[in-house]
């Protein structure tokens, strides 16, 4: 299947790679996520966890946009890109 392939090749080690194990700027989103359950709303903690997460994710998911392994992890990226902008702009409308 040749889309298959394009799709899901790595370029690097010819694997096919859906996923990968959380980097760094993943890591850190996620946790930020995990305390948005436990930090209140509406304190300076909970902006500061919120706007950590989002960055976070940028983070990600620019770094997926331009070093992704094959074009599946690229879109991710894209993706990632998307709901970060979203989530900067309800935290700036906020301010």
């Amino acid at each position: 299947m040749p889309l298959f392939d394009w799709l899901f090749r790595d370029r690097q080690t010819g694997r096919i790679t859906v996923a990968q194990f959380p980097n760094f700027p993943l890591w850190v989103f996620l946790i930020a996520v995990a305390l948005r359950w436990i930090v209140r709303r509406g304190t300076p903690a909970r902006t500061t966890v919120e706007w950590i997460g989002q960055t976070a994710l940028a983070w990600w998911a620019l770094d997926e946009v331009f070093r992704g392994v094959n074009p599946w992890r690229r879109l991710l990226g894209l993706g990632g890109c998307a709901f970060a902008v979203a989530g900067l702009a309800s935290l700036l409308r906020s301010l």
